[in-house]
């Protein structure tokens, strides 16, 4: 068994060993969970400087990035196993959990985007690196043998966000 540093180096470097193991380790959902809430530490590091927002604003976002990864986790679910299932697809939440957890590992780099001149750029480099890891992690997870039905379900979930997201802003916006 991989180490916890081990494992977040080899999902960045879109290891699917490494999110095989994942995926039936029970026992890492709490690392899952640890990286999510160190992208999200590195993201706000990247993006804002700390006395901006302070501690306060690390916080809310470390609580919308693990609700946020639960949410998602959940939606691939439904739509991996229910809308888009190959004959040989068997998953759980947890296991998604787990492996879109782990998928966050390229986001641990993002603190880079507050570099001037350089970070904008690296900051979308990350945020490529970012959806394919995600997209190795739904086709292991699912246990697909299409890349493309993967993305079709990073697709379909992205759509259904984006619809959620926009009919939320429309209500309290008004």
């Amino acid at each position: 068994m991989l180490s916890f540093t081990e494992r977040i180096i080899g999902a960045a470097r879109l290891d699917v060993e490494v999110y095989e193991e994942v995926e039936a380790d029970t026992d890492a959902t709490g690392q899952a969970m640890s990286v999510v809430l160190l992208a999200s530490l590195a993201g706000g590091l990247g993006s804002v400087s700390f006395g901006a927002g302070g501690i306060g604003l690390f916080m809310v976002g470390g609580v919308v990035s693990l609700v946020g990864w639960a949410t998602w986790a959940f939606l691939i679910y439904v739509i991996g196993t229910h809308v888009l299932p190959e004959s040989g697809t068997r998953a759980d939440v947890g296991e998604l959990m787990r492996t879109l957890g782990f998928a966050q590992s390229p986001g641990l780099l993002r603190f880079i985007g507050s570099l001037a001149g350089v970070g904008p750029l690296v900051l979308v480099v990350i945020q490529i690196w970012l959806l394919v890891a995600m997209v190795v992690a739904i086709r292991q997870a699912l246990d697909y043998t299409s890349t493309w039905r993967a993305i079709g379900v990073c697709l379909i979930a992205w759509f259904v966000t984006s619809v959620v997201a926009a009919v939320l802003l429309i209500l309290v916006v008004g």
